[in-house]
């Protein structure tokens, strides 16, 4: 459980650096939304833009079987690399937004 408890740290600091950041249109937020309880984690953008409604998510990660489930990434550098960096080893992070057939051909974990 220690090892969900860090993971869980993990990835609260990041999403919230990520929405941290403004966006260039000042009526768009960006969102982080935790589900401790099912760990279930988003950023995502709300708001307004030229008239137009935005809304979108722009990362989703879940903690299932003591693994990161990167669920959704839209970012440029990739989430995986940040996990990484922040000790998080491959074999706890799946790609789950690949089909569990092609996971098998990437560094990470499968499932």
């Amino acid at each position: 459980m220690e090892k969900v408890e860090r993971y869980r740290q993990i990835i609260q600091e990041i999403l919230q650096t990520y929405s941290d950041i403004k966006a260039s249109n000042e009526e768009v937020e960006a969102e982080a939304i935790f589900d401790i309880r099912r760990d279930r984690y988003q950023v995502t953008h709300v708001g307004w833009s030229n008239k137009r409604r935005v809304y979108g998510c722009i990362l989703h990660l879940d903690i299932k079987n003591e693994k990161i489930w990167i669920q959704h990434d839209g970012t440029e550098g990739g989430i995986a690399n940040e996990l990484i960096e922040r000790g998080v080893p491959k074999e706890d992070i799946v790609i789950a937004f690949h089909s569990p057939f092609k996971r098998q051909f990437t560094e990470f974990a499968v499932g």
